[in-house]
């Protein structure tokens, strides 16, 4: 669920080759504390070219291209922790729906009933 939008300054790489512009990042209820999904607006600023493939970031600097890239234990290991969380969250869904089932179908001790043989 979005909560809002923030505008931050974002600097790619070091002094000597770096990019910087401000961007808006949308703000969402994620569980880790740092999130950032670089989508289209971000890779059309920076005319960046994502290859998902080798996780990698490729944009134009001051002289020469800004690769930036991620480990792949790294990537994995997120991959892993969004899972286990979003498990976390089905079953707590299921688990309401299950108790609102069973309040709903429990017998009422008011009604009268007949005798058990």
């Amino acid at each position: 669920m979005l909560l809002g939008q923030i505008d931050l300054p974002i600097t790619f790489r070091g002094p000597s080759n770096y990019r910087m512009d401000t961007l808006t990042f949308e703000v969402v209820g994620f569980h880790r504390t740092y999130h950032a999904i670089l989508g289209q607006p971000c890779y059309a600023k920076f005319m960046a070219i994502p290859n998902y493939t080798y996780l990698k970031l490729k944009m134009s600097g001051l002289g020469r291209v800004i690769t930036i890239g991620i480990s792949f234990q790294g990537a994995y290991e997120c991959k892993v922790e969004c899972c286990d969380h979003i498990a976390a969250i089905v079953a707590s869904r299921e688990l309401a729906n299950i108790k609102k089932e069973v309040i709903e179908e429990a017998p009422n001790p008011k009604r009268l009933t007949k005798f058990f043989k």
